[in-house]
């Protein structure tokens, strides 16, 4: 056990001097007290350093509020409303009273394996971003803390991994035609692009280029508010079938104007909420067709695998997804991949089957030569 005292900055503003510990390691990795005084070396070769200042310390939650104030602002709503629920339900429960130094990484494993009794590894992983975000700045203002390694944490496995849920083509159809308008132009517009909820219903008119045949995707709409998009691979323009310019040439003519030229707007001139869209326009058309409740998120997985089906490679998929990560398509849609490779194989293999008994005889080396001359493969 290493010990020593440096000097921090309380949150009064006052210098104070701490006394500081941590573990070198065990007898067997250091068994002389040389080699012990060589790893305390290091560890005090910041706190003996010239320039050396001392550190500032604050419990997290005092730490949060600034956080909060200053940095979690500047974000989009919904990384706000994220951030913030895993501040609340998980992160300050936990770390709130804990000073910002005594959060090493044993704290942050210890935190992460009692997350994941009650969480899945995604969510797991959510809340470690808020964690590491706010202590990553915590470093930066000259508090003394460490940040998170997620090299070094160790997340749970999912015992199961959940498909994404999608619609047949046949299905798709059937939602659009019994969907009365805005929701019709909604599905349509999702199922033929396989934009994100937000994307489409963030779309103003000058976003639909007719002339070049595509769309541009230039902000999200979240709960009636305008944001950027998920990320910067995310404003790539998608393609406008003819047919789905027929379908918004034909709602134009029906369209109320807005100030801000939306698409789809409520009484209030705002864009609609998704789940509001979802609630009052899809899932009074999945139960009356009789088909299990989902999300707008369906349409999406429903391009995609169409994508796929119809011959279109991984690459295309995530170009017209516009995936970041490539990895991302290629995990959401391995089922669909494989599935493809699976007839793929089979058709190869029904081009070398042979059609009938007299083509299996020539392929058997030892068969017996009747009179007329034959090749054998030996």
């Amino acid at each position: 056990m290493g010990r020593w005292r440096e000097d921090v900055i309380g949150a009064d503003g006052v210098t104070r001097r701490v006394e500081r510990s941590e573990i070198l390691g065990s007898k067997e990795e250091i068994p002389t007290q040389r080699l012990a005084l060589r790893r305390l070396e290091v560890l005090l070769a910041r706190v003996n350093a010239p320039d050396y200042r001392p550190g500032r310390i604050t419990t997290l939650a005092e730490f949060a509020e600034r956080w909060k104030e200053t940095v979690l602002s500047q974000h989009k709503p919904s990384s706000q409303k994220a951030a913030l629920s895993n501040l609340r339900c998980h992160i300050l429960p936990q770390f709130g009273n804990v000073r910002l130094d005594a959060l090493g990484k044993e704290a942050q494993q210890v935190f992460v394996t009692r997350l994941s009794r009650t969480v899945s590894r995604k969510t797991a992983r959510n809340v470690m971003d808020t964690l590491s975000a706010i202590l990553r700045k915590a470093k930066q203002w000259g508090y003394v803390c460490e940040g998170v390694d997620f090299r070094t944490l160790q997340f749970a496995e999912n015992a199961v991994r959940r498909e994404p849920r999608f619609f047949t083509a046949k299905q798709v159809q059937q939602i659009i035609e019994a969907a009365s308008e805005p929701y019709k132009t909604m599905f349509t517009i999702l199922a033929m692009t396989g934009m994100r909820a937000g994307e489409m219903l963030g779309l103003q008119w000058d976003d639909i280029d007719f002339a070049a045949g595509c769309i541009h995707i230039r902000r999200s709409a979240w709960y009636g508010k305008i944001q950027t998009t998920k990320s910067k691979s995310s404003t790539a323009p998608v393609h406008l079938p003819e047919s789905l310019a027929a379908t918004l040439r034909a709602y134009r003519e029906r369209w109320k104007p807005n100030p801000q030229g939306f698409l789809f707007v409520t009484r209030n001139n705002r864009p609609p909420s998704s789940n509001k869209v979802v609630q009052y326009g899809l899932w009074p058309v999945l139960d009356a067709l009789k088909i299990s409740r989902c999300g707008l998120h369906a349409f999406r997985h429903t391009h995609a695998s169409l994508l796929l089906h119809t011959g279109a490679t991984p690459k295309v998929v995530q170009e017209q997804l516009r995936h970041a990560d490539p990895r991302v398509t290629l995990g959401m849609y391995s089922h669909v991949i494989g599935e493809d490779r699976r007839n793929a194989v089979e058709r190869v293999a029904a081009l070398l089957r042979p059609t009938d008994d007299a083509s299996c005889a020539q392929l058997r080396p030892n068969a017996p030569k009747s009179g007329r001359q034959e090749e054998w493969i030996q």
